[in-house]
């Protein structure tokens, strides 16, 4: 429960009422809650379109309802041990994946997916540059371009992350500060700030700059003039509203998905576990960004 916006500690345990579902709901047991940038956000005050208070983060849970192992995205609530979800937000955890694996999914694989399929050519030979490599997304972003046929390039902050974002499939990584001698199709930024500014230097003819979030920083103003003389482009993904206003693309986009994933093509990367009463930790993790792949907790 987060009753006002601060620092970890304001992440409480709280007793509330059994779930009624609603209309259209069903009630999800959770057993395993994705924790993503936009709950720590919430967290502080600092998320453009904030919940009112108390509330209680995360937007991604696996689980089960009536015995059935599923996945979701609720609108909040997530960090619980059960819920009231839309039973058009949940779809099927495949046989053979973890709750936290189902918990480190959605989100992330259709932030990179959906991106590198209906904003972007990609295909055999393109160059992907993913920043945040060893990230949730960015790990995401790899496997999936990867398996679109294209070259990719990542980055990452420490030799430890680069060698999670060669793991995940990338044919280069480098650090933060190296990256400006590559040429690139097209680049998949969840950093922001001067890494997104200094991404446009990379971008052949008709590339584009993908803008996810800014784990790094708010984005720095760009001026359109040598996006115009270069011919670039830039995108911009928000998953939140495109649920609200397209939510048949990210039905169809999802169930790709799934087919990759029962396929085995691609693969969550989950690094971290926490129990639901340490929520606090795990958001000090994800601030220190000291952390690969994604962060979930367990109730």
């Amino acid at each position: 429960m987060l009753r006002e916006t601060g620092g970890p500690e304001q992440l409480e345990l709280a007793e509330v009422p059994e779930p009624e579902p609603g209309d259209g709901e069903v009630v999800v047991r959770v057993r395993a809650a994705g924790i993503n940038f936009a709950d720590v956000l919430v967290r502080q005050g600092r998320y453009p379109q904030p919940p009112e208070l108390p509330t209680v983060p995360g937007s991604e849970i696996a689980g089960e309802v009536e015995g059935r192992r599923v996945m979701a995205l609720p609108r909040g609530g997530g960090y619980a041990e059960a819920l009231a979800v839309d039973e058009q937000l949940v779809v099927p955890l495949p046989d053979s994946a973890s709750f936290e694996e189902g918990a480190g999914f959605l989100l992330t694989f259709l932030t990179a997916w959906i991106p590198l399929t209906r904003q972007v050519r990609v295909g055999e030979g393109t160059v992907v540059l993913v920043h945040a490599g060893s990230g949730g997304v960015g790990s995401a972003a790899i496997q999936l371009a990867k398996h679109l046929g294209a070259r990719v390039v990542a980055t990452a902050s420490t030799e430890e992350k680069r060698a999670v974002a060669a793991e995940q499939g990338a044919d280069e990584v480098f650090g933060y500060e190296d990256f400006e001698g590559i040429r690139a199709d097209v680049v998949l930024d969840p950093v922001g700030g001067d890494v997104f500014t200094r991404s446009f230097s990379v971008l052949k003819p008709l590339g584009s700059v993908v803008a996810l979030g800014f784990a790094g920083g708010w984005w720095e103003p760009l001026d359109p003039a040598p996006l115009v003389g270069r011919n670039l482009g830039m995108q911009g993904f928000y998953l939140g509203r495109l649920m609200r206003h397209e939510p048949e693309l990210v039905q169809e986009a999802l169930g790709e998905l799934l087919e990759l994933w029962s396929a085995g093509a691609v693969k969550p990367l989950i690094g971290a576990t926490f129990p639901l009463e340490r929520a606090g930790e795990a958001h000090e993790l994800i601030e220190s960004r000291g952390h690969v792949g994604k962060v979930v907790l367990v109730p």
